[in-house]
């Protein structure tokens, strides 16, 4: 079984490009180097939603741990407000393999 989060963020209009540099450059190696994978990414049809799936591992123990060590990382603490700025909403379910 893995554990992961299935997120769907509505993206502030006409930023979607910048977003995705971003998060390709900078955050897919980030949650990689904390152990947090990521599984999967969307663009809806109207290219203002991201939709993706980052996963922990086996258990629901560990993401608590690993989301620690990410968002306290030099880099996030340093950016989150710029990483912030493209994302008008964000909702994040928790999921698991069947």
């Amino acid at each position: 079984m893995t554990v992961a989060h299935l997120r769907t963020y509505t993206i502030n209009k006409g930023h979607m490009d910048a977003w995705l540099k971003l998060f390709d450059e900078k955050l897919v190696p980030l949650l990689d180097e904390h152990g947090i994978k990521v599984d999967g990414t969307w663009v809806n049809e109207e290219q203002t939603q991201f939709i993706w799936v980052r996963s922990y591992g086996d258990t629901a123990a560990g993401i608590e741990a690993k989301e620690a060590a990410f968002y306290g990382s030099e880099w996030w603490k340093a950016n989150v407000d710029h990483v912030r700025s493209f994302i008008a909403h964000r909702e994040i379910k928790l999921v698991h393999s069947v």
